[in-house]
């Protein structure tokens, strides 16, 4: 079973850390594989074009430096860690309300693709570019600014737009999805590094790019696990008795 995490931010987005760092978190935790997933926000509404004001999103002049950095970093995880390094985006169109709101991550993604427009035609156009599309994050979240209702509210309408759906999401399960036997998997949404022990997804296929991702496309031989950190180590303690002077043990 491979250990996977396919909702990943850097700096290229919101994220906290730069893409190598990111890299060597994962690769140093025992991490299979990883998509690093920055936003890709759409520029044709007014939160859109703050979002951009504020070069939270990944852009299509910006996109060949993006895609380049991890097809590097993708080189030197194979060669440090022997960990699978998938090129992604969160297509993101914020609204006023989580109702109106709508995240998918696109896996797989060579090409540059655009939030622009309705969700769904974004959604068709990632699958016509060859990703692998999930929804996320799509039920109540204990982080309210997470909440993105709109694909869930129409899950029914898009069920051929979107390959899987975020059952698990950094520390929250979604029981609807769960109920649903829509296909699924986990992922941390990983923004700083305490978000690395978080929900994950097991895949049960080989280590390779075109494997991972052909078994995300079919939705089946996936789990769900989630990794804790590791325990603190124990603050330094007294010596031990036996190593006072003889007379300091009598006296005590």
């Amino acid at each position: 079973m491979l250990l996977g995490d396919f909702h990943i931010h850097t700096t290229w987005s919101d994220g906290r850390h730069p893409l190598p760092e990111v890299v060597d978190l994962f690769g140093r935790s025992g991490h299979d594989v990883i998509a690093i997933t920055d936003h890709v926000v759409n520029a044709d509404s007014l939160l859109g074009k703050a979002a951009h004001g504020f070069r939270l999103s990944v852009t299509r002049d910006g996109w060949p430096a993006y895609r380049a950095e991890i097809e590097r970093e993708s080189r030197r995880a194979w060669d440090t860690y022997r960990m699978l390094v998938l090129p992604g985006v969160e297509l993101t169109r914020n609204g006023l309300t989580g109702r109106s709101s709508a995240h998918a991550l696109a896996l797989g993604l060579d090409d540059f693709v655009s939030a622009d427009g309705p969700v769904e035609e974004a959604l068709a156009r990632a699958r016509d570019a060859g990703a692998v599309t999930v929804a996320c994050h799509p039920n109540e979240q204990s982080e309210w600014f997470a909440n993105t209702f709109y694909l869930w509210n129409r899950k029914d309408a898009v069920r051929e737009l979107v390959h899987l759906w975020e059952l698990a999401c950094r520390w929250d399960l979604f029981p609807e999805v769960g109920r649903s036997g829509l296909a699924f998997l986990g992922n941390s949404d990983f923004h700083r590094a305490p978000h690395l022990w978080s929900w994950k997804t097991l895949l049960d296929c080989e280590k390779k790019p075109e494997a991972v991702l052909a078994a995300l496309r079919r939705g089946r031989g996936l789990g769900l696990t989630r990794l804790h950190a590791p325990a603190p180590s124990p603050a330094p303690g007294p010596e031990p008795c036996e190593q006072l002077p003889a007379f300091a043990r009598a006296s005590a």
